[in-house]
């Protein structure tokens, strides 16, 4: 027989060659997809016929790649209604072309109304650049974290802040933080409000304990907003060192005479 053709051309007869089906290693997953494909065509006959007509989400959400903070489950929206970008520690660099792709593609083209920037507690890449330890490749991209924590060294050093874990969630909070100012500075989110386009950029946090999404206070919905809300933002993340109790015993006691 001839060999088959495709839009572009013939295909070479070493292609065309039917070998013999080797098993799937991961063919438990693929039945997993199949099991979950029937159960939801059950319930919606036309679901996947309307998916592929296209997607129109609202939201862009720019997470971490952890696989215990899946986007659409943790905010329970089904498929076609969040546009994701996840890399570690939900970072937004301005020399990062596959994130500034994501955004420009989510503003321009589907015009979401709002950019969630959703950290969570815990963050493994947070941890390494609290406390400076070398991982090799990764440590690069951990540099903006890094520079997050030397940004606000004075507060993740306060008294108050003695626990790791405290210094560690105050840290994924910030890095939030930073993060919804660096989105909101870009020139995509820039120009859109410039057009009158609505936009909003959210700062969340997730906690993996609890399952539950923390609203950090910080959002802009325009150019003007970016500086106050940044500032409300780190006030609310002051912390206050409470002056010692004349009743509680001081930390050292005093030497013996």
């Amino acid at each position: 027989p001839a060999p088959a053709r495709t839009l572009f051309g013939r295909i070479p007869a070493f292609f065309s060659r039917k070998e013999p089906k080797k098993p799937s290693i991961l063919k438990d997953l693929l039945q997993r997809n199949r099991d979950w494909s029937a159960q939801v065509t059950q319930n919606n006959p036309a679901f996947f016929q309307d998916l592929a007509g296209g997607q129109s989400p609202k939201y862009l959400w720019i997470g971490c790649s952890d696989s215990r903070v899946p986007a659409n489950q943790v905010v329970d929206l089904p498929p076609g209604s969040v546009f994701v970008h996840r890399n570690i520690a939900n970072v937004v660099s301005h020399s990062d072309f596959n994130c500034l792709s994501v955004l420009q593609y989510a503003v321009e083209i589907l015009k979401v109304q709002h950019i969630i920037v959703c950290g969570h507690y815990g963050c493994g890449g947070v941890a390494a650049a609290l406390q400076d330890r070398r991982l090799g490749l990764i440590d690069n991209w951990l540099r903006h974290v890094r520079d997050v924590r030397e940004k606000h060294k004075t507060k993740l050093e306060q008294k108050i802040l003695l626990s790791e874990s405290r210094r560690m969630d105050m840290l994924c909070e910030l890095n939030v933080i930073e993060q919804v100012q660096n989105v909101a500075s870009t020139t995509i989110v820039q120009e859109a409000w410039d057009k009158g386009q609505p936009l909003a950029v959210h700062g969340w946090i997730y906690g993996i304990g609890d399952g539950l999404i923390k609203d950090l206070g910080v959002c802009c919905t325009n150019a003007n907003e970016i500086s106050e809300t940044y500032r409300t933002a780190m006030h609310m993340e002051e912390v206050e060192v409470p002056e010692p109790d004349p009743k509680e015993p001081p930390d050292t006691p005093p030497p013996n005479k």
